[in-house]
């Protein structure tokens, strides 16, 4: 039994029900499920119950900074903190070859702008040597972009805030003006999507720095996984998802901090615009999407 205490941002179904699976298995003594939806949380929650685990369900919607204080003060109270966060919450634009104004803020008000929320509530009641997981995707490596601009900005060593905010508003009034280049962007296949896990990405190396009491944040593409974000397609069953972020969690050196780690537990190079990943392949997206369209 491992003395700790575990949470998982939307984690009823999905990535998430696989890292809280996991965390379960591993020994963790306290993991906490958490879900938007009371009746889904607490069905998963019994779910795994009859598995022979045995996680703990908390109301919480990451958008709602209500919602995040009451899991805050519910944490510091019964437990004096946590010593593992793990931020899976997220959503993704339905539509995948069309990006509209309000459907792109609200994949980057949930994905990016919720990640402050849980911030000012939760960092502060981290444990010393906490550790903090951003998941992300392939989707937000930095080689999605291809504007210079924002390139260079986005991967300077003393990256703070304000440039990824410049950054997310420059791209939501793009949208909203109609002045979107497609040459800015290595593809436009869910676009919003992949812009608000490149912002995860970039304030993950602001996080690291900013934050004390020797507490690890990393980044992580947990690998293509059969969910219902990606109606089931992928190469990684739920189960499998889990392993790299408990990884992360419980056994991989304080020190990795910063870090953009692949799902073999790889490091792989977030500011290196040049690095040829999977996401970056017009030709694997298109089939993908292709695939995706046909089972429509």
């Amino acid at each position: 039994m491992t003395d700790k205490v575990a949470v998982v941002t939307g984690s009823n179904k999905g990535i998430g029900y696989g890292i809280v699976k996991e965390l379960c298995s591993r020994g963790v003594s306290t993991v906490y499920l958490t879900a938007r939806d009371v009746k889904r949380g607490q069905q998963s929650v019994e779910n795994l119950k009859r598995e022979g685990f045995k996680p703990e369900f908390h109301q919480l919607d990451v958008t709602d900074s209500k919602s995040v204080e009451k899991f805050a003060n519910h944490l510091k109270q019964k437990h004096g903190g946590l010593d593992i966060l793990i931020n899976n919450a997220a959503i993704i634009q339905q539509n995948i070859m069309k990006t509209t104004y309000e459907e792109a803020k609200k994949v980057m008000d949930v994905n990016y702008r919720s990640m402050f929320i849980i911030e000012k509530y939760l960092f502060p009641i981290l444990k010393q040597n906490a550790r903090v997981i951003n998941v992300s995707s392939d989707l937000g490596h930095i080689s999605n972009l291809k504007n210079s601009y924002w390139i260079n900005r986005l991967t300077k060593d003393d990256i703070e805030v304000q440039d990824i905010d410049d950054f997310v508003d420059w791209f939501l009034a793009s949208i909203k003006n109609g002045t979107l280049k497609e040459e800015d962007f290595a593809v436009t296949a869910y676009l919003a999507y992949r812009m608000s896990k490149v912002a995860v990405c970039a304030l993950t190396r602001v996080q690291y720095r900013k934050i004390d009491r020797n507490i690890s944040i990393n980044s992580l593409h947990p690998g293509f996984v059969k969910t219902d974000m990606t109606q089931h397609n992928g190469f990684m069953t739920v189960e499998q998802s889990g392993k790299t972020p408990v990884y992360l969690a419980l056994d991989c050196d304080q020190s990795v901090k910063g870090k953009f780690i692949w799902y073999d537990k790889s490091e792989n190079d977030w500011t290196n615009r040049n690095l040829a990943l999977l996401c970056t392949d017009k030709d694997s997206v298109q089939k993908y999407v292709t695939l995706l369209i046909s089972r429509t």
